[in-house]
């Protein structure tokens, strides 16, 4: 690898900042400072340094953000603001995208990283990575509802869905509505709202609050994001 591409892959600068660098005099590799950013390095064995401080390389990145409503799950919208807009720009990367997608009317967890495979891996079927969200839905829930999820929902065009997990937190009779707790294996087209509906119910506000082993701490209020933590990455097999 190009330590000009080392720099750039590391937020250093843009091509023509990180060359200005190399041409002032600033980039070095193991001591040595370098005239042309076309120096070839070898990512965590050669040392290369800016200004005498090391940067060290890292290939991928995994952030946990707290989705607000009315933002779009997307890398980039010309009209709309896209959960990458979120970004601060000491950690945006062009390569960054969402894991999966939250409805612009859906709040809560969403995995942000630049590793395709995990991705791929996460999203697949086969793997059957539980998703819970917290849901306010109209009506009065029971027993009845969780034993119909329990033994898989039937959507309204026919399509029959996995079982699913469903806990009444709590009821308001003032307004009508419950808020309960679901845990999903599946990924369909606005399922969550689509099963409710199946049942005659309306969701009037939805929160996801894990993705496999990843959960929202209350510190990350929405429309911010962290860095997730060594525990975290692996859990999810990536450490």
């Amino acid at each position: 690898m190009r330590v000009d591409k080392f720099l750039h892959d590391m937020n250093l600068g843009t091509r023509t900042q990180i060359r200005k660098l190399v041409r002032d005099g600033y980039v070095a590799v193991n001591g040595e400072l370098v005239k042309t950013g076309r120096v070839k390095v070898v990512p965590e064995v050669d040392l290369v340094t800016v200004k005498n401080e090391e940067v060290k390389y890292q290939e991928f990145f995994y952030y946990v953000l707290n989705k607000p409503i009315g933002v779009l799950t997307a890398t980039e919208d010309r009209k709309q603001k896209t959960v990458m807009d979120l970004f601060n720009k000491v950690d945006y990367r062009s390569d960054l995208f969402p894991v999966g997608r939250l409805d612009k009317d859906t709040e809560g967890l969403l995995l942000i990283t630049n590793n395709g495979n995990m991705a791929h891996r996460l999203l697949s079927p086969e793997h059957h990575v539980t998703k819970v969200y917290h849901a306010v839905v109209t009506g009065n829930m029971d027993e009845s509802v969780i034993q119909e999820f329990k033994d898989g929902v039937t959507l309204k065009d026919g399509t029959k869905l996995k079982a699913a997990e469903l806990e009444i937190l709590s009821y308001s009779e003032l307004e009508n509505q419950t808020t309960v707790q679901i845990k999903i294996t599946e990924g369909k087209y606005h399922q969550v709202r689509r099963m409710f509906g199946a049942t005659g119910e309306r969701v009037v506000g939805l929160r996801r609050v894990a993705f496999g082993p990843l959960t929202l701490d209350s510190g990350v209020i929405p429309g911010n994001y962290r860095a997730l933590t060594d525990e975290e990455l692996e859990a999810l097999g990536e450490e």
